[in-house]
């Protein structure tokens, strides 16, 4: 089975895809002043940006790792986050305090989504 790697450089690659399963992790990238929801509303952005790449949209996402700098935060995350989603397509998801690589980081999240047809060999 073929591995499809998008965007890679040397450190990572923007999504990688097997058996038709993708791998891509986002964090803020346009304004990292911004709060939680603004950070996060970035990274859901970025993430439909990401999952168009692979023919796929939010709705297949199929699990989440969210690491939040601060669980005070994490009620103004849920807020954003349950909007997001359409009903009934939330995914599995964990949500783990961490100290992220730069500290204008709020939250950082790896995803695992359904690719399109295309990615499935």
């Amino acid at each position: 089975m073929t591995i499809h790697r998008i965007n890679p450089c040397k450190r990572w690659s923007d999504v990688t895809v097997f058996n038709g399963i993708a791998y891509f992790v986002e964090v803020p990238e346009s304004d990292l002043s911004a709060d939680i929801q603004g950070q996060l509303a970035q990274i859901l952005e970025q993430a439909q940006a990401s999952l168009a790449k692979i023919d796929s949209d939010k709705s297949r996402i199929l699990s989440a790792t969210i690491y939040i700098t601060d669980f005070a935060n994490l009620p103004a995350l849920n807020e954003v986050w349950d909007e997001w989603f359409p009903e009934g397509t939330a995914p599995s998801r964990a949500c783990v305090k961490a100290e992220l690589a730069d500290p204008d980081y709020l939250v950082e999240i790896a995803f695992t989504a359904a690719a399109g047809a295309k990615f499935q060999s």
